[in-house]
């Protein structure tokens, strides 16, 4: 892969913070954006089996509300398991255009929707989904764009940099455009954390992956065995905090610097913020959003929404 020095430069900033972060972007090399596959299968990650079940019990009045003739755009596809219900149902879609940032996962997934859905044109987009980006041209020209958003990746993101992001999927949805999306909602703090420290084990390897990426595409020096993976949830910022651990004082490198850890100092890789209703549709607004549907699960512990442009 190209190695950018603009990617350089962020990490280099994140690490100098006095709290040190990785922006979790950079989770999703192939084998990353294959373990966070592994872990949506994992019996504690209640959020995949509540989205899939809210999905098709729903179905019927999601695929009315996005309509015919629609380009459906994917934000940080991954392996499109939640698509592929609406790919089952959506019999007259315009275009369907996955977006990640992971190219070699992206097109592989993109030749499996290919060679199920093959009535459907699949215009994958390698692009840091944060920043607006362009779109293909269709064969068939869309009435509308949707902008499709599954999981809770929008947890992930801090409040203004969440809004941010709503204001690239409100440029992208376009006049007329909307916004389906995941929404995990705040819930018992024991049932969260279990999500996020399996007993496989395969949410920690997901996380010292990004080391290994560091390492392999960015020509640090971590020492990924003297790191161990943390997951705790903030309840006063209604928020899973996941971080790595340094186990030893130690040193590493990326380009031109030199970081100093100290044992049990960590190094911050990813926010999951956890929502009510009423707090992310005051979020959305901000950022040109109105809620007109929202599911659930029958336990209320996620969320699928249907967003128009204000």
């Amino acid at each position: 892969m190209t190695t950018s020095a603009a990617d350089i430069h962020q990490i280099v900033n994140g690490l100098s913070a006095p709290q040190k972060q990785i922006s979790p972007k950079y989770f999703y090399d192939a084998r990353g954006s294959k373990l966070f596959d592994d872990i949506t299968r994992l019996p504690e990650y209640y959020l995949t089996y509540a989205e899939l079940g809210i999905m098709w019990d729903n179905i019927a009045e999601i695929v009315e509300l996005v309509g015919k003739q629609a380009s459906l755009i994917e934000f940080g596809s991954g392996s499109s398991l939640k698509t592929r219900i609406l790919l089952e149902h959506l019999s007259e879609l315009a275009a369907y255009v996955p977006v990640d940032i992971s190219e070699e996962h992206l097109h592989a997934s993109a030749n499996q929707i290919r060679d199920e859905f093959p009535h459907v044109d699949v215009l994958p987009v390698v692009a840091d989904f944060t920043q607006e980006f362009s779109l293909p041209a269709p064969m068939v020209m869309p009435v509308r764009n949707i902008v499709y958003f599954p999981g809770s990746t929008i947890g992930n993101f801090e409040c203004e940099i969440a809004i941010g992001l709503l204001r690239v999927m409100h440029h992208e949805a376009g006049k007329g455009g909307a916004l389906l999306i995941g929404v995990d909602l705040q819930k018992d703090p024991a049932v969260i954390e279990k999500a996020y420290n399996d007993s496989a084990g395969v949410t920690a390897q997901f996380n010292l992956n990004m080391l290994q990426r560091l390492n392999r595409d960015y020509g640090a020096n971590f020492d990924v065995n003297a790191f161990t993976h943390s997951a705790n949830y903030d309840q006063d910022k209604s928020r899973v905090v996941i971080k790595l651990v340094s186990q030893a004082d130690q040193t590493f490198e990326i380009g031109d610097t030199a970081f100093d850890i100290a044992a049990g100092e960590t190094i911050l890789t990813e926010y999951s913020h956890k929502y009510t209703l009423d707090g992310f549709a005051a979020m959305a607004r901000t950022a040109g959003f109105a809620v007109e549907k929202v599911w659930t699960d029958a336990k209320r512990l996620f969320s699928v929404q249907f967003l128009t442009r204000l």
